[in-house]
């Protein structure tokens, strides 16, 4: 079984108390290479059609969500084979230590903190890749040469931050992918605002299961309902499936759980490489510190939808991507 190596707790719609910060921010930057056996077993998935899937790259740094409980099949760590894969596949982070940053913890900070650009402006973009690229299997960065990055967020735990994430990219033309759990009300809530940039294609809702379960935890049949039951949310709130595109919760996956999600269409997951780390409640300037490590070029970064400390930080996060010449594209954007 493959991982993504980090701790991550399920939350809840009322409760978002991450219960190990701590393991949460190790950063693990080794990234691996599937072994000829998994790629062997992968062919027999037939959804992907590919010979040579990089079954289990998972060069990942940080966290996606943190299991309290680690469920029965409890995944012992990442996939087993050489540490050097290549940038097109899987983005090489420089270090396994975490950046260090100064500051109280900000959890409880207004959304507005962002930087006071009026909410009536709206930036619009478009997409910035001439043509769409090859998809070769589990994706933890963006192939190719190229100065894209993907910035994708998960979970929607807090209202606030789902609301405080569609004005920064109506404001600023930001172009992000949403890998949302359909329990949790704050996308009903802010339809209205979410709505336009998800039609004009700058908003991507990509699937996260409704529940965040843990899939390779789950029957084949359980699988299915968990992507199914979120796709209906999603076409229900947004009149768009979620398909193909799915992130397997915790980053744990395997053959099984790749075919059970290719039966109902959900033939390609995105994992990523670099986090800004908040899936726990750390300051403002942990989590820009985390984007300076991170928001690199060709990397799939993620973020979450659960704590406030980010929300000061979205603008400067954005001026880092524009110093360094980064343009943001959604995961269908570049692989169509």
């Amino acid at each position: 079984m493959n991982t993504v190596p980090h701790s991550e707790t399920p939350i809840t719609t009322r409760q978002s108390a991450i219960t190990d910060p701590t393991a949460d921010r190790a950063v693990v930057g080794a990234s691996a290479r599937a072994s000829m056996g998994r790629r062997e077993l992968l062919r027999h998935v037939g959804t992907f059609g590919l010979g040579a899937v990089s079954f289990g790259v998972l060069g990942l740094g940080l966290t996606g969500c943190t299991p309290s409980n680690t469920p029965s099949s409890s995944p012992s760590g990442s996939a087993s084979g050489s540490a050097s894969a290549s940038p097109s596949s899987t983005p090489s982070a420089s270090s396994a230590a975490a950046p260090s940053a100064s500051g109280s913890a900000t959890g409880t900070a207004s959304p507005t903190a962002a930087a006071s650009k009026t909410d009536s402006a709206t930036a619009t973009s478009s997409n910035p890749v001439p043509e769409a690229r090859a998809w070769d299997g589990p994706q933890t960065g963006l192939p190719g040469e190229g100065k894209y990055i993907a910035w994708t967020v998960d979970d929607g735990a807090d209202p606030e931050v789902v609301r405080a994430y569609a004005e920064f990219a109506r404001r600023t033309g930001t172009r992000l992918t949403f890998f949302i759990n359909g329990q949790y009300p704050a996308f009903k809530q802010h339809r209205d605002l979410l709505l336009p940039l998800v039609k004009s294609g700058q908003l991507q809702i990509a699937n996260h299961t409704y529940s965040h379960a843990a899939l390779t935890s789950l029957t084949d049949e359980q699988i299915v309902q968990e992507l199914t039951r979120n796709d209906e949310e999603i076409r229900r709130l947004f009149g768009v499936s979620s398909k193909p595109y799915f992130r397997p919760p915790y980053g744990y996956y395997d053959a099984r759980v790749l075919a059970a999600a290719a039966s109902c269409g959900f033939t390609r997951p995105v994992l990523w490489y670099g986090s800004l780390a908040d899936s726990s409640n750390i300051s403002s300037a942990e989590v820009y510190a985390y984007a300076e490590k991170y928001a690199l070029a060709q990397h799939i970064v993620i973020g979450h939808l659960n704590y406030r400390g980010v929300v000061s930080e979205l603008d400067r996060i954005r001026a880092l991507l524009d110093r360094r010449g980064l343009k943001t594209v959604t995961i269908r954007d570049y692989y169509g």
